[in-house]
């Protein structure tokens, strides 16, 4: 898959057929669209482009909308590249692009840059400047640039929304396994360890400290959980909390994982961590030894639950 950072540095040599999309976790009804994208490219011997925008529009034309996605701009790019699209572009969305006009959109941006022959697009797609055209207008655009549309059912659409909006609402309430059905993989938390207070490794529990830099990447509900990383190519598992670590007086919200079996310095090292498993609440113990027995308990049942996961 080949990424452009914008529709004007797409350098494709053939006709393309184009879906266009936030495609917010790539999620099992995304990669119903994506492989129907897929199908067509190949049938007509296309090449398959993804077409989606960042930020997302609404931090531009609602900057006061605190909107949580479920992915980062590169987890999202990650994910997709796993589908086996050939292009993948990240247009810049700014007010400037807000107000193009429909038709300069479809023209300047699907005919004379993307080269498309045919859009795979929602049925209640909307476009242009404040977003005034419709699927009916983009049919209409196509009888007279030369391109094919092809309509993206009601109960489509309506499955991929439903699926976006429960995994957020799962992950607002720690329910991993709901959030990575509807995903079809693990949720994903990806960051660059930091130094902490060393407060775990005073109790044997030392900790990577998982500084996210972008504040609209969703955080799932306080807790603890069980986790995985590839570190150096190995698969690595452990325990993650989330949260403000009260028992020791914290305020701040941290994001610390213990990796079983792991001794090696992590600090400043990227690290993508997928998350499979609630174990508890975060709790508020009444002194550090109630912390540490809990702990203990969070680490069997995490390495117990591991252990299923490899019978199965």
């Amino acid at each position: 898959m080949k990424t452009h950072p914008s529709a004007q540095a797409f350098d494709g040599e053939r006709a393309t057929v184009v879906t266009i999309g936030t495609f917010d976790g790539v999620h099992v009804g995304h990669r119903k669209i994506i492989q129907r994208l897929l199908a067509s490219a190949k049938s007509n011997d296309f090449e398959s482009v993804v077409l989606t925008f960042f930020p997302h529009p609404r931090m531009v034309v609602q900057k006061n909308a605190d909107i949580k996605l479920i992915n980062t701009i590169k987890e999202r790019k990650k994910l997709l590249e796993k589908t086996g699209l050939d292009h993948l572009i990240i247009h810049p969305f700014t007010l400037d692009f807000s107000r193009l006009s429909a038709e300069a959109y479809v023209k300047d941006i699907l005919v004379d840059q993307l080269h498309a022959k045919k859009v795979i697009i929602g049925y209640d797609h909307h476009f242009g400047r404040n977003r005034n055209a419709d699927i009916d207008d983009l049919k209409r655009f196509g009888k007279e640039y030369g391109f094919e549309v092809e309509e993206i059912s009601k109960q489509d659409i309506d499955d991929v929304s439903i699926s976006s909006t429960k995994i957020r609402n799962a992950l607002n309430l720690g329910d991993l396994e709901k959030a990575n059905t509807y995903l079809g993989h693990p949720f994903m938390l990806t960051g660059t360890v930091s130094r902490g207070k060393g407060l775990g490794r005073k109790m044997n529990y030392p900790t990577a400290n998982l500084q996210i830099a972008e504040s609209y990447k969703i955080i799932p509900h306080k807790g603890v959980y069980v986790v995985q990383s590839t570190i150096d190519g190995k698969k690595e598992f452990g325990m993650m909390s989330i949260g403000t670590n009260p028992t020791v007086g914290g305020s701040d919200l941290t994001i610390e994982t213990f990796f079983f079996d792991l001794d090696r310095d992590l600090y400043d090292r990227e690290l993508e961590i997928q998350v499979l498993k609630r174990i508890r609440d975060e709790k508020n113990f009444n002194n550090i030894e109630e912390l540490i027995e809990a702990m203990g308990f969070d680490e069997q049942f995490s390495r117990d639950y591991i252990a299923t996961m490899h019978a199965e």
